[in-house]
């Protein structure tokens, strides 16, 4: 075969096959045997092999595997990942829909889709052509899996049109590939996985590709990260959109009127969940319109527009051998049952929550009672209920100490609160335990440095509080159990580097009650410096969007203390950063810019700033930057290839900018 004739036969068989796949693996509806679709990937595979300048990254070869990778690389998402707050009954759906109503008025429907239990990955497409995939990570960075996410077959590595674009999904093992993997690994024998999300998860992460190809998994598409761009303006008209560009989309999903028709379509879906052919968990309910969605906008947390409903969970039976107490960084005393191991939900259990004492009586619990076991949510193990007709003379009532397990103070219930807390600020117990927040990975992430560490810290009387960590020495360090030169070095390094961290991660790190990591960069962008936020009033926390009362109150008391004056103190001595490293917020008012006040879009592809640039410069500008155009847009901002926001800017008369200007104007 001559050259010119081997270059048109492999871009025949690359166009085949990839319609073939699509058939089959998208469709579900093949129009070639299986014999027929190996017979003609064996001849593409020789072919590139004979002449691989003819080789194209959309190759149907490129899914067999075979690259085997040194690490995943951290990525940054363009958009974040949000997580979704969860409903587990009807009065919470009841409860979402009455907030959406009170915000946006009568006029919304919803959509409804099945929530695949997987792995939520982003796709990126450059020109039509799949370039990057990664994993959700914390929402904000991720890990790129871009060829084990190449292996997975029902995932496009050229879409239908030569566009820009990223989308969402779930990556899963259907039920049939679970069954046959763990009857190969039984056979092998191997440890079986425990149920297909956490088998979906492990082949995703593998560093030989030939392993992720080689375990049949799938995907269903969900999102645009920026359908606006796009030009649909709901989200039903997103997913319509995605299933035209060749992508898989789950086609049980349903348009819903109001909230009983949400209701009924979870009814529906709680009956006929186990005839599906992969795993769900829940279903997924939306605001439809996209001008909705920015309008309800989003807590610290989660999308004020959308919630994750969870199906009820499956309940075990098994015995409650102890109860355990352990104290919390906050001082709560919460006791856990100690279980016989039981299956539940696909994994196995052995310990659940109790929470605390009201709980215990509440449900009547005794030692050696048979107990209801199930996760709430699918995740956390909880104790249902006793099964009172199995007692015998073996049961004993358990009394909650009147002490602190750990260093014998006496407890106190705060008003208010059921749990029972230690405020002894010297209790062993809360320190160990906020060295250990301190450290991890989302506050000051001290690599090195995790439970096993600071424990043996703690225990050899070489660090009292988080300002001891900036104390340490070589000398201290070289002559502690598992402390070789290498790891001390490594370890004194990573407490020298994260002096030099941004504000936000100190401040979630101190381990302030009601702070979580969002509410920490949200003080720390807006205050700019630990000394501003010290001097912050409640009146003046309570200003700030996502700052509620009981946050704000907890601020005022924690920074009122002496004791934490005193612990910022040495922290500064030691040279930790107490000032915010990112771009500040200001408040419309206090802005003396064009853009205060200004509800600003971009749209396009901007050349000299990236998007995200772009809207933190206009937030600290006062500015409120809106993913969609309405009459409430005062400018937009437009680069390259702008869509429909740029069409709907020019019909409304709303003044529209190019980069240059925005620069121009940033620059002042």
């Amino acid at each position: 075969m001559d050259v010119t004739t081997a270059e048109k036969r492999i871009a025949e068989l690359q166009k085949l096959l990839n319609q073939y796949n699509y058939e089959y693996h998208v469709l579900d509806k093949p129009t070639v045997p299986d014999s027929e679709y190996d017979h003609l990937l064996k001849e593409l595979v020789t072919l590139e092999e004979q002449y691989p300048q003819f080789k194209t990254p959309d190759s149907p070869t490129q899914r067999v595997g075979g690259t085997v990778l040194d690490m995943f690389r951290k990525v940054q998402h363009r958009t974040p990942m949000l997580s979704l707050g969860n409903a587990f009954n009807e009065e919470d759906l009841l409860d979402f829909d009455r907030k959406v109503h009170q915000a946006i008025g009568e006029n919304y429907s919803y959509v409804c889709e099945l929530k695949i239990d997987g792995l939520a990955v982003s796709l990126i497409y450059e020109n039509g052509l799949f370039t990057r995939g990664s994993t959700r990570g914390d929402g904000t960075t991720g890990e790129d899996i871009t060829e084990n996410l190449k292996t997975v077959k029902s995932i496009p590595l050229r879409i239908k049109e030569p566009i820009n674009i990223e989308v969402r999904g779930e990556v899963f093992m259907p039920k049939r590939s679970f069954v046959n993997l763990n009857k190969q690994r039984e056979e092998r024998g191997e440890e079986l996985f425990a149920n297909p999300r956490n088998a979906a998860a492990g082949s995703l992460r593998q560093l030989d590709t030939r392993i992720a190809a080689s375990r049949n998994l799938d995907v269903f598409l969900y999102a645009i990260a920026d359908a606006g761009e796009t030009g649909v303006v709901t989200h039903s008209d997103g997913l319509n959109l995605l299933d035209s560009l060749g992508f898989k989309t789950n086609q049980e999903r349903r348009n819903c009127a109001d909230i009983q028709d949400v209701i009924s379509y979870i009814n529906k879906w709680t009956e006929e969940r186990p005839n599906l052919p992969y795993e769900i968990d829940g279903i997924v309910i939306k605001v439809n319109s996209f001008e909705q969605q920015d309008e309800l906008g989003v807590t610290a947390k989660s999308p004020r527009w959308a919630i994750a409903y969870k199906f009820p969970a499956e309940e075990v039976v098994t015995k409650l051998q102890d109860i355990e107490l352990s104290v919390g960084r906050t001082g709560v005393i919460t006791p856990t049952a100690i279980l016989e191991p039981v299956q539940v939900a696909g994994t196995t259990v052995g310990r659940a929550s109790l929470h605390n004492e009201d709980l215990i009586r509440e449900k009547d619990i005794m030692l050696y009672d048979y107990v209801v076991v199930k996760k709430a949510g699918d995740i956390i193990p909880e104790v249902v209920n006793v099964l009172v007709e199995r007692r015998t003379d073996e049961q004993k009532e358990f009394v909650m100490p009147t002490h602190c397990p750990e260093c014998e103070s006496e407890l106190v219930r705060l008003e208010g609160e059921v749990a029972l807390r230690c405020i002894n600020p010297k209790c062993p117990a809360q320190i160990r335990e906020g060295l250990i927040h301190f450290v991890s990975r989302t506050a000051m992430n001290i690599d090195g440095c995790g439970e096993k560490v600071i424990s043996q810290l703690f225990r050899e009387n070489l660090i009292k509080d988080v300002a001891d960590l900036y104390k340490l020495t070589f000398e201290q360090l070289i002559g502690l159990e598992r402390m070789g030169e290498k790891s001390v070095t490594k370890l004194l390094d990573a407490i020298e580097a994260s002096k030099q961290n941004s504000l936000e991660r100190l401040l979630f790190g101190l381990g302030i009650r009601h702070v979580g990591a969002k509410a920490a960069k949200t003080l720390a962008q807006h205050y700019g410096s630990m000394e501003a936020i010290t001097k912050a009033t409640y009146e003046e926390l309570t200003d700030i969007n996502e700052i509620g009362h009981k946050m704000a109150d907890s601020i005022v008391t924690y920074f009122s203390m002496p004791e934490t004056a005193e612990l910022l103190q040495e922290l500064i001595y030691s040279g930790v950063s107490m000032a915010y490293k990112g771009p500040k917020l200001v408040a419309a008012e206090e802005s003396d810019s064009f853009f205060a006040g200004k509800t600003v879009v971009l749209t396009g592809k901007l050349e000299v700033l990236t998007r995200n640039e772009a809207k933190e410069k206009l937030e600290a500008l006062g500015a409120k930057v809106s993913g969609s155009v309405s009459k409430k847009t005062h400018l937009v901002i437009a680069g390259a290839d702008a869509g429909s926001k740029l069409t709907k800017a020019e019909e409304l008369g709303i003044e529209v900018w190019n980069e240059e200007k925005l620069i121009e104007e940033l620059n002042k």
